[in-house]
């Protein structure tokens, strides 16, 4: 069954603004969703306990092999449960490893993929693992890279941030909605809307509106500097950091955005990133 509806992301480029604003809107809230209850809205496919239930028996996030060879069953446990829609947030990139798809279109009935400017998404990925510019920089533009497996996920394969966009933005397997993090801070009333009917949801013009509210930068960041949030980084002061585009021209050196836009800049380009 075709139920799952991907979130899908390269790191620090939007997913948990997109999974806020979708628990708001499709719970039809009058107060704004927990932060706390993302996980209980949303699915994961990183997720080292999903693993274990399926497997019955604890596992090991750091034991490839075994967690590769669950991920097709853990899919096939989520379309089971006859649900519509499954929600199912992921960074993996939309390939194959090891002769089977990261992201089987046998279950996808759609993708949401949230694209980011990498100018502005290397600021937030060096915060978010707590290390240097430049290494994001170089990190964000190499084929191997991945989030490495621990306590609180497996191993989430990336690749390179062009690879990862092209990969999802460019596929034929299923069909993809692309929203740039950009217009969803630029005019969420339309980006937004587009994601809803997409997904084939009734789109109602008071409760758009509300669910924009409820999942607003302001909101979410408040609610992390009253309750915490659990997806926020040991490394980092805080998960909600400015919710801005453009930063980078004020914040990264030259040198780095030369070696970012000469790494991506095809890309980039195709996505209005870059002009010249």
């Amino acid at each position: 069954m075709k139920s799952i509806v991907w979130l899908a992301s390269y790191p620090k480029s939007g997913n948990t603004w997109l999974r806020m604003f979708l628990a708001n809107y499709l719970m039809n809230t009058t107060e704004p969703m927990p932060l706390a209850k993302a996980h209980q809205f949303t699915l994961g496919d990183a997720m080292p306990e999903t693993y274990a239930i399926i497997a019955r028996r604890p596992v090991d996030p750091n034991d490839e092999a075994a967690i590769l060879a669950l991920r097709p069953a853990v899919l096939r446990a989520i379309v089971a449960n006859q649900a519509d829609i499954n929600l199912v947030k992921t960074h993996n990139r939309n390939a194959a490893l090891k002769g089977r798809d990261l992201i089987p279109a046998a279950y996808t009935r759609l993708a949401l993929y949230v694209v980011r400017n990498p100018l502005d998404l290397v600021i937030s990925y060096a915060n978010h693992y707590g290390i240097a510019v430049g290494a994001a920089a170089r990190a964000i533009g190499a084929p191997s890279n991945r989030v490495n497996p621990g306590p609180a996920n497996v191993t989430q394969y990336l690749g390179s941030w062009s690879d990862h966009v092209t990969g999802w933005t460019r596929t034929r397997k299923f069909p993809v909605c692309t929203l740039r993090y950009e217009d969803m801070i630029a005019d969420p009333q339309k980006t937004f809307s587009t994601a809803l009917k997409r997904m084939r949801v009734p789109l109602d013009g008071a409760r758009l509106d509300r669910a924009i509210e409820f999942s607003s930068f302001d909101q979410l960041r408040s609610q992390e500097d009253d309750h915490g949030f659990v997806e926020k980084s040991r490394h980092a002061e805080r998960f909600f950091r400015t919710g801005q585009a453009g930063l980078w021209r004020e914040q990264l050196a030259p040198d780095i955005v030369r070696l970012i836009c000469e790494r991506h800049g095809k890309v980039m380009r195709r996505f209005g990133y870059l002009e010249r």
